[in-house]
């Protein structure tokens, strides 16, 4: 193990992503970019009970191509969707894990709820057929970190290995965390990201009778139900999917002539300490979890020039996000100033849940290593309680800092911040 060095630089040299817009980062980043929407009818199950009929989901997707066919008959999307955007990762870092490494390269990867299908599944087996029916198997594989231990497996990462759970907050703290490992020297790399597979009928109902699901704009596409700060937004919708980020000391990375997406600079996480549902007036969590992520390694905030944000399409959830960016940023994120962009992925995606750290991380990596901002789709009427520069047509922008922001359930609050690297 190597001694802790908190001025070790970590850096972003590997990405992988399933999600609704795509299942590979290329095909994901260009309907990002082209502003293509994965969002569309419920087919997971009826939707017919409920108003709201609409999801991201992901499609094309094969798990035994990227997992044993036993092990993946044995389990559920959330992990085949993690294990998959963590292989990603690892292959397109170009890094290779060997007997001799292996035990400094960890896993760090969430979910928010895990194996909930495998759980619903044997319950009702249970109930239906008696209880000699239950999968000896399911347990070991609906477990939180099942994914984590499965990637182990997978790619032979046998260091450091964890799943951080905050909810909505997963996936950046996931990464966050990563970048904290090598630091600490637990790790010379780290498989991160996150994985959720959330589009379950029992939740959709919950998230209904919470009142907390969109609907399109009346008289438009389907497509329009996720318009996050938009003043006529009325709530979220669920996406499924994964986001993986490989990350490593840039030392190593320098070594091995590997590509760099871009470096990690800055990580905060704070809570809110006030509702399970409801964030706290003015967001003070949110803002407190970016101050800390600009403040750790002496990030100007007026050198952000981008920030993906939650920006889950939800009345109070833009509004409170929208007060805690102007607590940090100040008067620069008006949408006047024009100097702080807004690109709300979500807007495409649907909210990924415990995914959605990830899959945002991926997203505001590329903005940062091609200079270029995706827009945030359906946003037409800006609303005065959300002064914000959101980006409505995808443009060019050379990046120098980029904050990817995420808040869950619960209260948590996770930030991380994305440099450019210019190779020193």
């Amino acid at each position: 193990m190597r001694k802790p060095d908190y001025d070790r630089r970590v850096v972003v040299t590997g990405l992988g992503v399933v999600s609704p817009v795509g299942n590979d980062v290329k095909t994901a980043w260009s309907n990002l970019v082209n502003g293509v929407s994965g969002l569309g009818p419920i087919t997971r199950f009826d939707p017919t009970p409920y108003e709201a009929k609409l999801a991201g989901e992901v499609h094309g997707f094969d798990p035994t191509e990227w997992m044993d066919a036993k092990a993946a008959r044995r389990s559920e999307s959330s992990m085949h969707f993690g294990v998959a955007a963590g292989k990603q990762a690892l292959a397109d870092s170009g890094f290779e894990i060997t007997e001799e490494n292996r035990t400094e390269v960890g896993v760090i990867f969430g979910s928010g709820a895990g194996g909930q299908t495998l759980m619903i599944d044997n319950y009702v087996s249970m109930k239906e057929r008696g209880p000699r029916t239950v999968a000896p198997t399911f347990i070991a594989n609906a477990l939180t970190d099942s994914c984590s231990g499965m990637i182990a497996i997978e790619t032979g990462a046998i260091g450091h290995n964890m799943c951080v759970v905050s909810a909505c907050a997963t996936g950046t703290h996931n990464v966050g965390e990563a970048a904290e490992a090598i630091r600490r020297g637990d790790c010379i790399a780290v498989i991160s990201g996150s994985t959720e597979a959330p589009l379950l009928e029992v939740g959709h109902a919950g998230f209904s009778n919470m009142r907390g699901m969109g609907m399109p704009r009346p008289g438009e596409e389907p497509q329009t139900v996720s318009r996050p700060f938009d003043l006529t937004r009325d709530g979220f919708v669920l996406g499924e999917g994964a986001g993986g980020l490989f990350l490593e000391d840039l030392e190593i990375a320098k070594a091995r002539g590997a590509r760099i997406y871009a470096e990690v600079v800055g990580y905060g996480s704070a809570a809110d300490g006030w509702d399970m549902i409801q964030p706290i007036e003015a967001g003070v969590g949110s803002s407190r979890a970016m101050k800390m992520a600009l403040d750790r390694r002496g990030v100007p905030a007026d050198e952000v020039d981008l920030i993906n944000p939650h920006g889950t399409s939800t009345p109070l959830g833009d509004k409170r996000e929208t007060e805690a960016i102007w607590a940090v940023f100040g008067s620069r994120s008006s949408g006047a100033a024009r100097s702080l962009a807004i690109s709300a992925t979500k807007s495409m995606t649907g909210h990924m849940m415990g995914a959605a750290g990830a899959f945002e991380a991926f997203a505001t990596v590329m903005s940062v290593a091609e200079g270029c901002v995706p827009a945030t789709i359906n946003y037409r009427d800006a609303d005065p309680d959300c002064d914000l520069w959101v980006v409505r047509e995808t443009q060019a922008l050379p990046i120098r800092y980029a904050l990817s922001n995420n808040i869950g359930l619960g209260g948590h609050n996770g930030a991380v911040v994305f440099a450019k690297y210019n190779g020193d």
